[in-house]
């Protein structure tokens, strides 16, 4: 659901901000290379939260998969058929009504 991987992004995010902050605020004062450790973590961090945000779980329905009961790609293509030749056929009784009385001197 979308609801589960944006919480699972926030997460990755708030902890790569703890991470960052906590290394240059007080981890820093203890060990620098403790706290550049910190950062090198923190800054793998954002690349992981955008995959796993992004990724599909097995109840999604994907931005460009159709819906479960829309119509296969043969069927549209049958109904579009159809409809042509029903509006072909409209369109040439239009153009036969539509004829101007064929004008003859007097």
């Amino acid at each position: 659901m979308y609801a589960r991987r944006r919480r699972r992004y926030f997460l990755l995010m708030g902890g790569c901000l703890v991470l960052f902050v906590s290394a240059w605020t007080f981890v820093r004062d203890i060990s620098i290379p403790a706290a550049v450790i910190m950062t090198f973590v923190a800054m793998l961090i954002p690349p992981a939260a955008a995959i796993v945000g992004n990724t599909k779980d097995p109840d999604d329905r994907w931005w460009d998969e159709p819906p479960a009961d829309a119509p296969t790609e043969s069927e549209k293509w049958l109904d579009e058929l159809d409809h042509r030749d029903h509006h072909d056929e409209r369109r040439r009784v239009r153009r036969v009504s539509k004829r101007a009385p064929a004008h003859h001197p007097p």
